[in-house]
């Protein structure tokens, strides 16, 4: 039985690994490295999550690395689009090819006649000669099947295939479709392999607990989107620290992970659209409280979210030069002011021709940047 870790205790783990207790002195790159990438549904959220977390960021960083290709977006964890390092992409991808041919499994009546491996093929040789949008993919299949299911063959390509995202989409300040091509054709290297060999897998667990720790398999497989990773963490038992939470759930860590006091300070810390401090663990109390499930989440999109002493506390909104704080509960008058002040030097550093091609979020807001408390969504 290992010692107990109480809620703030893991919320100070935690936060330690996610670099959001201190800025780090990190490159972009070693930061997505060390994040094992930056959940990216949307494209503005991975530029505002190495803001919160890195000393002196400015999107220029990552969207120069977007642009060298040393960056890629691509879908990987939880079948959502991430920003990972090109290493990272060769090796995560194979990692959850499996969870990849399952989602193609539930689409089968609308693929009945579809030789898959042929479209993969297919898939391969028609984005590799150019980048193209899902439309295109979509139609050069119909070519081959016309009988088939167009969103089903979108989805058979999409999973088969490792395809990213060519910029200039994604990049800041800049503005682009869609378009496609494998990630072994963008970066000009080849793939790890079909199947992640076990010593990759365990690799990436213990890469995972470094990020994300303390954590138990459910933590790690809700992080991933698999399932059936109990056996990694067997393998690896011998090389861990083992820890409960008050409710008896065992969690493995990497012995000399840091693992601060409970009572350490933490900064208030805003953070964009589905982060993956919220998203990459079973248990999420070590960063929302209960009675604040469903706060953060309308449908099926996350919303932005300022941490308070380490938890979610309330919600933001920056637009027409304006930033809009929604807060859960009452803070201290000191806590408010260290939260305006966070809010003014992310509108100051963050303030800059958005990369949608949308109106400029710029810091020249008539003197002091504003920010404001108030409600955001009704």
């Amino acid at each position: 039985m290992g010692s107990v870790l109480d809620t703030r205790s893991l919320n100070r783990a935690t936060l330690a690994r996610q670099l959001l207790l201190g800025r780090a002195a990190l490159s972009a790159e070693d930061a997505v490295a060390h994040l094992l990438g930056l959940q990216a549904q949307n494209v503005k959220p991975p530029y505002f999550q190495l803001h919160a977390r890195l000393v002196g960021f400015r999107p220029a960083a990552l969207a120069e690395l977007m642009e060298s290709r040393k960056v890629v977006r691509m879908v990987t964890m939880r079948s959502t689009i991430h920003t990972h390092t090109a290493h990272d992409a060769l090796t995560l991808r194979p990692l959850v090819q499996a969870a990849r041919d399952r989602e193609v499994n539930a689409f089968r009546k609308g693929l009945a006649g579809v030789d898959p491996q042929r479209l993969g093929e297919l898939a391969r040789a028609f984005v590799e000669a150019e980048p193209r949008t899902m439309g295109e993919i979509r139609e050069e299949l119909l070519g081959h099947w016309p009988d088939a299911d167009p969103q089903s063959l979108s989805v058979a390509a999409r999973c088969r295939l490792p395809l990213v995202q060519v910029t200039p989409r994604g990049v800041w300040g800049r503005s682009g479709q869609v378009r496609l091509t494998t990630l072994q054709q963008w970066i000009g290297r080849p793939a790890a392999g079909e199947a992640a060999p076990q010593y990759q897998v365990d690799d990436v667990v213990l890469r995972y607990l470094g990020a994300f720790g303390p954590a138990s398999v459910k933590d790690m497989q809700t992080w991933a989107g698999l399932t059936r990773l109990r056996d990694a963490f067997e393998r690896l038992r011998p090389r861990l620290a083992v820890f409960r939470d008050e409710n008896g759930v065992e969690l493995f860590d990497l012995p000399d992970a840091p693992r601060p006091d409970a009572g350490t300070p933490a900064p208030p810390r805003f953070l964009p659209e589905f982060d993956n401090l919220l998203l990459s663990h079973a248990d999420r109390t070590r960063v929302i409280a209960p009675e604040l499930k469903g706060r953060t989440w309308t449908g099926n999109q996350s919303h932005r979210t300022l941490l308070v002493d380490g938890f979610v506390a309330g919600l933001w909104l920056w637009e027409e030069g304006t930033l809009t704080i929604e807060l859960f509960g009452k803070v201290s008058k000191a806590e408010k002011e260290h939260i305006v002040a966070e809010g003014e030097r992310m509108i100051a550093e963050m303030g800059e021709q958005s990369e949608m091609g949308e109106q400029s979020e710029t810091a020249e807001t008539g003197g002091r940047p504003s920010v404001r408390f108030g409600s955001i969504h009704g």
